[in-house]
């Protein structure tokens, strides 16, 4: 018989080869990890900001009717609540008690809710704030943001700034 080679080709991979996959899958988890928290933190105030922009309608309905705005279970007579039914980014326990209005019985009250419950660290303790003018003319900021906790300006949604 002939001299048969026996051909043993490499199977599989090397030791320095995993190490370099885990090494690459590091340094990407390292800068994507950040990115996504900030996009969380970002899609939470603006959630926040949509929910409570929402009350605006309702308030501008009792105002024009002369009612008082609250925001309360069982409004009495000549109050009117804004129907907020809660959400978990604004307290730690969804309700009524999360939306706090001020000057409901004028034609300028403020609307108020401050991150809790669920909301990110980088935003909780922040207060979202919806300001009416005699004229009519609605404004937000937000307040009470700590960059120490990682607040960003750019969580702040484009018409609702950091103040």
């Amino acid at each position: 018989m002939k001299n048969m080679k026996v051909n043993h080709a490499q199977k599989g991979f090397t030791l320095i080869e995993l190490m370099i996959v885990v090494a690459i899958i590091g340094i990407l988890a390292a800068i994507a990890i950040p990115q996504y928290q900030d996009y969380i933190a970002r899609s939470q105030v603006t959630r926040a900001v949509g929910e409570v922009n929402a009350l605006k309608t309702a308030a501008e309905a009792a105002i024009l009717q002369g009612q008082t705005i609250v925001s309360k279970a069982s409004p009495a007579t000549g109050e009117t609540d804004l129907g907020f039914t809660g959400s978990d980014m604004l307290g730690d326990t969804p309700g009524k008690s999360d939306i706090t209005v001020s000057g409901g019985n004028t034609s300028t009250p403020t609307i108020a809710a401050t991150f809790a419950g669920n909301a990110g660290p980088a935003i909780d303790g922040a207060t979202i704030t919806l300001r009416r003018t005699a004229t009519g003319t609605w404004s937000c900021d937000i307040t009470g943001t700590d960059t120490d906790k990682g607040w960003k300006d750019s969580f702040a949604p484009a018409g609702c700034p950091k103040s």
